[in-house]
């Protein structure tokens, strides 16, 4: 899928012609200057998508989209990938959401773990949520994804746990795990939920608490990187060993 893609609210074509507009015509308007003949792709962000065809760019902020006769729905990924992710510093948190969004992650779960500098309280906490959705939705239209992933609300260590409980696979990337994710037995279907500790490092009483939930400490290779990027490695590694890269 090579076309642009765009967002909408509601992906129910009713008639020959769609007129995209507001901020997403705009972009595809004054950003993108999409000219009659040139192909776009519709979705929802949720898996429904319909492919047109520019019809007319009138004014600034809006585009007219005919040939949408279909609406196709992508199904969801399996094993679906669920990267929990401290909180970095800055706008590390926006680049991680970015990169995974780009790979291919499914859902991403703001950790605030204990070791973490920045904090997510009150409306702060609020603003640095919805950076980090906004980031997504973004990089998906970016990666010519059609089904966005998700970012959850903050969760603490203990719904942390429980998620892990909860999956077919789980793991925790740390320096004090023997073997390599890399030749982790990785099941075929369901949930791999990957934690990814912050600067600091996953606290003794953490790791402890995911064991318990069964996730077990990995390592991805012999050097160290940064919490803003191992997932997105992490995550690449798995898309390429479950066949989802295939």
């Amino acid at each position: 899928m090579t076309a642009p893609v765009f967002v909408v609210d509601r992906l129910d074509p009713v008639g020959p012609e769609f007129v995209l507009d507001g901020p997403e015509g705009r972009h595809a308007v004054s950003v993108k200057r999409l000219r009659p003949g040139e192909d776009v792709v519709l979705t929802d962000g949720h898996g429904r998508w319909a492919e047109g065809v520019v019809k007319a760019a009138e004014g600034k902020d809006r585009l007219v989209v005919m040939d949408l006769e279909s609406v196709h729905e992508e199904p969801e990924a399996s094993p679906r990938i669920t990267v929990v992710q401290a909180l970095p510093k800055g706008d590390r948190g926006e680049l991680a959401v970015e990169t995974m969004t780009e790979v291919g992650v499914d859902a991403v779960v703001p950790w605030q773990a204990s070791r973490c500098i920045t904090q997510w309280k009150g409306d702060r906490g609020l603003k640095a949520l919805g950076k980090w959705r906004a980031t997504a939705r973004e990089a998906g239209k970016q990666s010519r994804r059609v089904r966005f992933p998700e970012v959850a609300d903050a969760a603490t260590t203990k719904q942390v746990a429980s998620l892990l409980a909860a999956a077919d696979f789980a793991a925790v990337l740390h320096e004090s795990g023997e073997q390599r994710l890399a030749t982790a037995e990785l099941p075929t279907e369901g949930e791999i939920v990957l934690v990814v500790g912050p600067e600091g490092g996953v606290s003794p009483e953490e790791l402890a608490l995911f064991a318990e939930a069964g996730a077990g400490p990995y390592v991805l290779g012999p050097t160290v990187l940064r919490t803003s990027t191992a997932g997105t490695a992490a995550a690449a590694l798995l898309l390429g060993r479950t066949g989802r890269w295939s």
